[in-house]
């Protein structure tokens, strides 16, 4: 069982940065890839971004391309997004999930693949 808590949602304005960050602990997390999604307000959970296990390959949603970044210091065991530019639309409940299946192109955003989830971190940005 791996155990994932989030941490650094918070209210900031649009064109803001908040980073969050994703601790993982319990069963090894070694071999892990590592994905947030999120869930707006009466919408869908949808997929934000992922990354492997060794940090090299990472996928993002066409919306967050180029504002938000993935990355991973597994030493810490600890998973990171980095939010630039922060719109009033990214406002949601954020949500990293982990699975140890290999990290590919056509299932790095499919909730149904990733086992462990954390329980969310609030981010609300204003306008």
């Amino acid at each position: 069982q791996v155990q994932l808590v989030e941490s650094g949602g918070g209210l900031v304005q649009a064109g803001g940065s908040l980073r969050l960050s994703c601790a993982a602990s319990g069963r090894t997390f070694s071999g892990t890839s590592v994905a947030w999604f999120r869930q707006a307000p009466g919408k869908a959970r949808e997929s934000v971004a992922a990354i492997s296990w060794s940090g090299e390959t990472t996928y993002y949603r066409d919306s967050v391309k180029g504002r938000f970044t993935i990355s991973r210091d597994n030493a810490a065991n600890t998973v990171y997004l980095q939010m630039n530019s922060l719109k009033p639309e990214d406002t949601a409940v954020y949500y990293c999930a982990a699975r140890y299946a290999t990290l590919n192109s056509y299932s790095w955003d499919s909730q149904a693949t990733y086992v462990y989830w954390g329980q969310g971190t609030q981010v609300t940005v204003s306008s």
